[in-house]
């Protein structure tokens, strides 16, 4: 008993001391360098970067492509890991905080939009600067359409309440409460839009010039307004497009082309319902959204021929779940679309489903159907979009945030 008791007490020290020396090697000891040399003479630090650190391996540019070699970190310079003196311009810029509303280019190389805070209108020019079109205020202005060709446009209230204003001259000039839809054609001299009246009869496709002073009723509309997209061709030759063709099935329709002297344009056939529309900046080709059973009844992007004896030609689906209205044509072969990173089932009959989520920019060749992202930094859902004038930056407006955003492209 006395020998067991002598071994239990031993082996108890002998265990302290081990523990003891524990602590002293990891918290009190001095440590030794134990940094491996590499073949070519250089020391790795053999730990991980912290968050933050280090470069991203570059594959492009005349690079090796390769992975760097083991250990290898990145110093940073306190200025977001950038070697030189600048730091890094972001990705995507908010050049506007405000709310803003019916963004578009501008012909000076800039844009131009209405902000909803103070009811005014302002450019963008080609240095960046903001400057006001005007210093009139026009509180609560609900839709905006730009001539083309001169700094003046329609302008609509929730009231129903219209007016021509040309921002170079200020001339200003009511317009029928019962005209709606409005669209102009390339030259800025004429408009066309939906005289809706009171009774199915007095309901027309109308062609006038902007301040209403010589009206041409074009087509009847009776009770098919709703059917009818009033979007002027850059060509000129087509002023609208109606969907009351033949129902060739449920998801097949026939889709009329209107002009203004009673052309009798070949039509369409479009693969679903809820057509969306985007011209080409010649007019040459449609992009168009449809959606249908066949899909899950959620919107896909075609492009179609859409002019003269190539009406109906060339029709390719482009493999893109989006809406033609979060997209924009950059010139006649190149489109840029915002696509949802997650799309529901019914988000065809249900747009607002997508309305929170974010979203790619897609740059789609509509010859090829080839598809290249635009890198983002993928917190945004596209609202309205369009291309600056030269070419090298992309404007759009986002349904979750405010502001005017722009990406280099």
């Amino acid at each position: 008993m006395d020998k067991k008791r002598i071994l239990y007490i031993a082996l108890f020290i002998l265990i302290t001391i081990g523990f003891a020396f524990a602590l002293y090697y990891v918290f009190f000891a001095p440590k030794k360098d134990i940094t491996p040399q590499t073949g070519t003479g250089q020391p790795t630090t053999g730990q991980f970067p912290n968050a933050g650190d280090g470069q991203p391996v570059q594959t492009t540019g005349g690079g090796s492509g390769t992975l760097p070699g083991s250990g290898t970190v990145s110093t940073p310079t306190g200025n977001g890991g950038q070697t030189g003196g600048a730091a890094a311009a972001p990705i995507v810029s908010r050049i506007v905080d405000t709310p803003v509303q019916s963004a578009r280019p501008d012909g000076a190389g800039g844009s131009k939009y209405y902000n909803v805070i103070d009811g005014k209108f302002y450019r963008i020019n080609e240095n960046g600067d903001i400057e006001a079109l005007s210093d009139n205020t026009f509180y609560n202005v609900s839709d905006v359409t730009w001539s083309p060709a001169r700094e003046e446009a329609i302008l609509e209230y929730p009231d129903g309440a219209n007016i021509y204003y040309n921002f170079d001259t200020e001339t200003q000039v009511t317009l029928p409460t019962h005209w709606q839809d409005f669209s102009f054609d390339k030259t800025g001299n004429d408009i066309a839009a939906k005289s809706i009246g009171f009774s199915a009869e007095n309901r027309w496709l109308i062609v006038s010039d902007p301040q209403g002073n010589t009206v041409t009723p074009i087509e009847p509309l009776g009770q098919n307004a709703d059917k009818v997209i009033v979007d002027w061709s850059p060509r000129g030759d087509v002023i609208a497009l109606s969907r009351t063709g033949e129902a060739i099935s449920a998801d097949r329709q026939e889709v009329l082309l209107l002009g203004q002297h009673g052309e009798n344009f070949k039509s369409l056939i479009v693969e679903g319902r809820g057509l969306e529309t985007q011209w080409s900046p010649t007019g040459d080709t449609l992009l168009h959204s449809v959606y249908s059973a066949r899909n899950g009844y959620i919107p896909e992007l075609w492009v179609v021929g859409a002019s003269g004896d190539t009406i109906g030609s060339g029709r390719k689906l482009l493999g893109v779940n989006t809406w033609a209205d979060k997209c924009t044509f950059a010139d006649s072969r190149y489109v840029y679309c915002g696509v949802p990173t997650n799309i529901e089932t019914g988000s065809g009959f249900v747009p607002e489903l997508a309305d929170k989520t974010p979203d790619n920019i897609v740059r789609i060749d509509t010859q090829t159907g080839l598809k290249q992202p635009i890198e983002t930094d993928g917190v945004h859902t596209v609202n309205e979009m369009f291309v600056s004038a030269d070419g090298n930056t992309l404007y759009f407006t986002d349904k979750t945030q405010s502001g005017l955003f722009s990406v280099p492209l």
